[in-house]
């Protein structure tokens, strides 16, 4: 097991006494004789409602009509009961119901039936839940509420009688209230700040809420510095939570320029050190790489975010503090993680993908990490976590990560942490007529098996070869130790088919354009593996995987290399496949 260091015990312990007096303190808040605190109090007044950036879908508002609630791969058919009175099928269910997200689909059909149903169904989660509940009150379905609640507030209040506008106008200001007086029992990272997000819609758009706009903007200021690194990373690692924020953001943003206020700063900043890192995850068909979390990417949301971008300049080359790095030329970009595990507290979706890659070239991705599918996360988030789940090396079948997957602590820490990890994660780059070459290395190995792996990269001027190397060093001085065995992985897309190459030392990949691309290794052998591909939009599909094994002390270096490979003319002669060159020198 990867030894823990006293700093990361001591952090550990630290967390674990934050969550437990969280966790006492929101028990006591939310005790029955407290709750008057948050009570109806007098009616509120809508001023202005945010714009609502997410894609609806029409077609989805007859389903609800019917009483049909389909989400997150379940459906629950009502049967003229409330959906607050149904047992969820999952946890993922009841959070999208619970959150309201699915008014955007209401409003898209914009009818007095849709106006009508979504009234009623607002008015049952008032009577069945409006006065607490464990699930429905909970911190991060509280913010998302909120926001759903204001956005599409014009829609469900056109033709509203003067009964229902001071309910829902008495519930809310009750949910602001609660959410502002709970929110440092909040968790750490994204759902921290769209709590804060949610605050300042709720002080922009409710006029009994406006005088807690200056204290909710400093902490969003605060909570902005503290989680959008220099770079414009999420201090998660997770790519999709810069998508998240900036449809909150960006909004947020609008309601401040609307009420004749000028926007904190510190947004304006936030947000111009986010987009760029939007065109650096992105592959050339539109969708992120998948790393640290990413699951099957919001294309349609992604592009809408990204039409806010006045700049629309290149994506950056070097993200050091996010830990990645993207290399481009022509028509092929490749983007590589040398980052090294977020903070404990935020590190429940982080993976074990250290020195892992992503390779695409025009439309297609040709290697790429499993990822995590759309929906039922849980049941594959710990396989997808997994070194071995990545494109990158992994060292006696173990990840280079420690998870703390104790049932206890996942429930208190909402999530199984990172706990241990690659602590001295070093990168060089370089360029050189127009070819650009990496080498990164990380010692995420080095307390259990005494190796420290090192990746070398070098991506030709045209984009049309790659040429790489994974080798191993003793951590420290000395030989290296028994827990040697190493496999080297490369997971293809599933679009690509695989063929390997009668000598057994490459692998033919044939794209859907019919476009050639070629791997081969001076190795002893390849194999073609199963694999899975978690995040398509359809759901995991199968796959197949590029695995070189090998033993550490026997061979310390392996070369590879990925090279495009020109229709055959006519008459010529098949090309040979030349030995990888070494990308950057010792």
């Amino acid at each position: 097991m990867m030894r823990v260091t006293v700093a990361e015990r001591l952090g550990l312990s630290a967390l674990i006494g934050r969550r437990l007096l969280r966790s006492l303190l929101e028990r006591i808040n939310t005790h029955p004789l407290l709750r008057w605190r948050y009570g109806s109090g007098k009616t509120d007044r809508l001023l202005i409602a945010p714009q609502d950036l997410r894609t609806a879908d029409a077609t989805r508002a007859s389903e609800i009509y019917a009483g049909r609630f389909a989400f997150a791969g379940k459906v629950v058919i009502c049967d003229r009961r409330s959906p607050f009175e149904m047992i969820p099928p999952s946890d993922e269910w009841a959070v999208m119901l619970l959150s309201f997200s699915w008014l955007r689909h209401l409003r898209a059909a914009d009818s007095a039936i849709t106006r009508a149903n979504a009234r009623a169904l607002i008015d049952d989660w008032i009577t069945i839940q409006g006065g607490w509940d464990p699930l429905g009150w909970r911190g991060d379905i509280l913010a998302r509420r909120i926001l759903c609640w204001l956005s599409q507030a014009p829609f469900v209040l056109q033709d509203a009688d003067a009964r229902f506008y001071r309910r829902f106008t008495r519930s809310l200001s009750r949910q602001v209230r609660y959410l502002r007086r709970t929110l440092r029992h909040s968790r750490d990272g994204l759902p921290r700040l769209q709590a804060l997000m949610a605050l300042n819609y709720a002080s922009l758009c409710m006029q009994g809420q406006a005088s807690a706009l200056r204290s909710n903007a400093r902490k969003l200021i605060e909570e902005l510095r503290a989680q959008i690194l220099p770079d414009g990373g999420h201090v998660s690692r997770n790519p999709g939570a810069l998508i998240e924020i900036l449809a909150d953001l960006l909004p947020l943003r609008q309601l401040f320029s609307a009420r004749n206020l000028q926007p904190p700063q510190a947004i304006n900043n936030a947000i111009d050190r986010m987009m760029p890192m939007l065109r650096f995850f992105r592959h050339a068909d539109g969708n992120f790489a998948q790393f640290n979390g990413m699951g099957p990417t919001p294309v349609d949301l992604l592009a809408t975010v990204l039409a806010y971008d006045d700049a629309r300049g290149q994506p950056l080359s070097n993200a050091p503090h996010s830990g990645y790095q993207r290399m481009e030329a022509a028509q092929t970009a490749l983007v590589l993680d040398t980052g090294r595990p977020p903070p404990l507290g935020v590190s429940q979706e982080a993976h074990a993908g250290c020195l892992s890659f992503e390779l695409s070239w025009r439309q297609h991705r040709l290697v790429v990490n499993c990822g995590l599918p759309a929906v039922n996360r849980e049941t594959w988030r710990q396989v997808a976590r997994a070194t071995s789940a990545h494109s990158t090396v992994t060292v006696h079948e173990q990840s280079s990560c420690l998870f703390l997957e104790a049932a206890p602590f996942r429930r208190l820490l909402g999530g199984v942490p990172i706990l241990a990890g690659p602590r001295d994660v070093r990168t060089e780059r370089d360029e050189h007529d127009g070819a650009v070459m990496l080498r990164a290395s990380h010692d995420g190995y080095a307390a259990d098996c005494g190796i420290v792996h090192t990746r070398a990269l070098r991506l030709s001027a045209d984009g049309r070869a790659l040429d790489g190397e994974d080798s191993f060093s003793a951590a420290g001085h000395g030989e290296i130790p028994g827990n040697d065995d190493y496999a080297v992985r490369f997971h293809l897309h599933p679009a690509i088919k695989a063929s390997r190459l009668s000598d057994g030392r490459g692998v033919i990949l044939l794209l859907p354009d019919k476009e050639v691309w070629t791997f081969a290794t001076m190795a002893d052998a390849v194999q073609l593996e199963e694999s899975v591909y978690l995040s398509s939009t359809e759901g995991p599909r199968r796959t197949v995987q590029i695995v070189v094994y090998g033993h550490a002390s026997t061979t310390s270096a392996v070369r590879w290399s990925f090279r495009h490979t020109p229709p055959a003319t006519p008459g010529a002669r098949p090309e040979k496949l030349d030995e990888p060159e070494l990308p950057l020198g010792k």
